[in-house]
């Protein structure tokens, strides 16, 4: 299909968004408008009509997923070497490669680690493990104000200054010696990978002009997640050309805890004058009942830039609200009514999806799916390899393969405990570096006994050691012997014991390194399937068995979502971008939907935004359900319904399960529908 073709095929909105070139542009894009059309087809234009370089483009969005179906869906417009050198990423791995490119700028040697969330919370607790005890509350709430000074801009000779309370000046001081150690260590984390190129064009002209040089077009989803730093990497890269497209949506802004601001819309327009704003109204996804609520309901927010959604998909059916006498009754009338509707409408289980504000709203809804029978799968839960103790064995598995794996080697030098202390490493970092040498090679070095005391050097000895002992029964013979000794040896399931809340708990955290084992030995077979003799297996190298673990641990956190035929449960976070034929919205009531955080803080605005999004996730049917009682502490608490629930158009809502707003005969016709369903079940 040509570009002009394709182009015939979008509303004029969507074309005007695609055809304006020559300034900077805001796509003011509602729920279900049709973005990524926009976006994919203004690349192929201006690769094809305007003749620019696609490796003089840069689309960047917030996930992998996204990144990856901007990309597949670029590919089948641009052939051959039309896309060669496009930059189709997340904000993060766009930073990932300034960094790569400018090491020597930043002062970083090649083969740096990237620390995750994980490797950084080991790291603070080592650090705040000096002063005193800490648990994990306070690790997690430093790692929290370091993530958001990060995200700010704001250094670590400024933190102090910008601390309010003790509290704040206790994570100023840990993070300068939090940003200390990462550097010793040559490794950067997450929020790094936009702080660090930000810093980095801001005081280096020479590398800004580099970079302005390489990108003369970007294109920017999701606008209105941007926090501060991804704003200015944005600005600062587009400043001189103001050749930019940014798509987003006030209305869908639902990430202030991580750092999110929609405001940056405002500036956006602040800092570029002459900002062309095109508003995407038309909906593709819902029936006009369901945008109704919608518009009504976020018109309660203050705007910047108004929009109204529309359809041309018809009226469809009323909002329900369900009332239930209590939480259990809530998740039994969901459950039930999921199975008798897919057989009474011939739908599949995937049609249906259940959203609510928080993950422990699923516990009772999955038991009562589970009692029917009914396929679901469950988002936002703990992937196995996310699992702290699959991180630990994984980590010692990549050491053993990959004895320069920094990273591996921080995680686990002191899994189980072995008085390594971060003054220890911190130094053994530095050494590491001056040596141009990984970590486990500098152990072994006779230098590092001028740089540490004896007995820090006979224990990290004893621990490179002991590895090296475990390669070499590896390479002797049965790897996986010599794999399942080792954890036996270091005895890594009494730590588990020591540092579990229930014996139960550590159990089950061994039982899970176990499965990992047992996946290892599966990956060493070629094809288990084929093989009936044990014996008569095929073995591959353990090395390229554990580097296709490490690769599935990699995608295991990209996951695709699955498309099985199972009932969808998810947060309305975690929903964002997603649309599903029927939708149910479970505890519409104060103090869940909104929660009562927001309601304290005074942001009530953004729990609004985030019932839009609920909301819009419906394609045909939407119901929303709450509870008379829930229970709280171990005591039926009386709930009150959701101010949201005031806020929707009444002429569109059908109540149930509420006397003053119910018709009796629909109520009735209702019962004998459930019955027949059942009856069709059993029959």
């Amino acid at each position: 299909m040509s570009i002009q073709q394709r182009l015939a095929k979008l509303n004029p909105r969507q074309q005007e968004a695609v055809r304006y070139i020559d300034g900077p542009c805001l796509v003011l894009a509602g729920a279900g408008s049709g973005k990524t059309s926009v976006i994919t087809t203004k690349i192929a234009y201006l690769v094809q009509v305007c003749g620019m370089s696609a490796r003089r483009i840069a689309a960047v969005t917030f996930t992998n997923k996204a990144a990856r179906e901007m990309k597949e869906r670029v590919g089948q417009m641009l052939k051959g070497k039309e896309g060669h050198g496009l930059t189709v990423s997340t904000f993060h791995t766009l930073g990932l490669n300034i960094i790569r490119g400018e090491l020597k700028a930043l002062g970083y040697k090649p083969g740096f680690s990237l620390f995750d969330p994980e490797d950084a919370k080991a790291l603070l607790r080592d650090l705040m493990n000096k002063d005193a005890q800490v648990d994990a509350e306070q690790i997690n709430a430093v790692q929290h104000q370091i993530s958001e000074w990060k995200n700010d801009l704001v250094l670590p000779g400024q933190a102090l200054s910008h601390a309010v309370d003790e509290d704040e000046q206790y994570a100023a001081r840990v993070y300068e010696a939090y940003v200390r150690h990462l550097k010793a260590y040559n490794a950067v984390d997450f929020d790094d990978l936009i702080l660090l190129p930000v810093v980095l064009l801001k005081d280096h002209p020479e590398v800004l002009a580099r970079w302005r040089r390489k990108i003369h077009y970007m294109l920017v989803d999701e606008y209105q997640d941007t926090n501060v730093s991804q704003y200015l990497l944005v600005k600062l890269l587009m400043a001189e050309r103001k050749t930019f497209t940014v798509v987003g949506d006030d209305d869908q802004s639902i990430y202030a805890w991580r750092g999110a601001r929609p405001e940056n819309l405002v500036t956006l327009g602040e800092d570029f004058p002459r900002l062309n704003v095109i508003k995407l109204e038309q909906n593709y996804r819902s029936t006009g009942t369901i945008l109704r609520a919608a518009n009504t309901l976020i018109a309660n927010n203050p705007h910047v830039y108004e929009k109204t959604l529309w359809s041309e998909m018809g009226q469809g059916a009323p909002i329900r609200v369900v009332v239930n006498r209590h939480e259990e009754a809530e998740a039994e009338r969901v459950a039930s009514e999921i199975l008798t509707r897919r057989i009474k409408e011939r739908a599949e289980w995937r049609d249906f999806a259940v959203l609510y504000r928080g993950n422990f709203q699923a516990r009772l809804l999955e038991l009562k799916l589970q009692h029917y029978q009914i396929p679901y799968k469950l988002s936002g839960g703990t992937s196995f390899f996310s699992r702290n103790e699959i991180k630990d064995a994984m980590a010692y598995l990549r050491l053993l393969i990959n004895p320069a794996d920094d990273n591996a080697f921080l995680r686990i030098v002191n899994v189980p405990r072995r008085e390594i202390g971060p003054g220890t490493l911190e130094k053994l970092a530095n050494y590491a570096t001056e040596r141009g040498v990984s970590l486990f090679d500098a152990c072994h070095e006779l230098g590092l006994e001028q740089q540490l005391p004896a007995r820090a050097v006979e224990r990290l000895s004893r621990f490179t050691h002991f590895i090296d002992g475990v390669r070499r029964r590896m390479d002797g013979g049965d790897a996986l012997a010599a794999i399942r000794g080792m954890l036996l040896e270091m005895d890594y399931e009494a730590w588990l014991y020591q540092n579990a809340s229930a014996p139960t708990i550590a159990e089950r955290r061994m039982a899970n390194v176990w499965t990992l084992i047992d996946q290892l030995e599966k990956s060493m077979r070629r094809d288990p399937e084929e093989i009936e003799a044990e014996d008569a297996a095929e073995t591959d190298d353990v090395e390229a068995a554990i580097s296709r673990l490490v690769l599935r641990d990699i995608l295991e956190q990209q996951a695709e979502e699955d498309d099985t035929d199972k009932v969808q449960l998810l947060t309305m976070h975690a929903s964002k971008g997603l649309e599903f034929p029927h939708v149910y919205l479970m505890g519409l009531e104060e103090e869940l939907l909104p929660h009562r955080n927001a309601i304290e803080a005074g942001t009530v605005e953004e729990e609004r935004r985030l019932a839009y999004v609920g909301i819009t996730r419906a394609r045909q049917t939407l119901t929303l359900t709450l509870a008379r009682q829930r229970k709280a502490f171990g005591e039926l608490m009386d709930c009150t319904p959701s101010r949201f629930l005031d806020e929707l158009p009444t002429d569109d809502l059908e109540w149930e399960g509420r006397a003053d707003r119910e018709d009796p005969e629909k109520k009735q016709a209702r019962g004998q529908d459930a019955i027949a369903g059942l009856r069709s079940l059993l029959g």
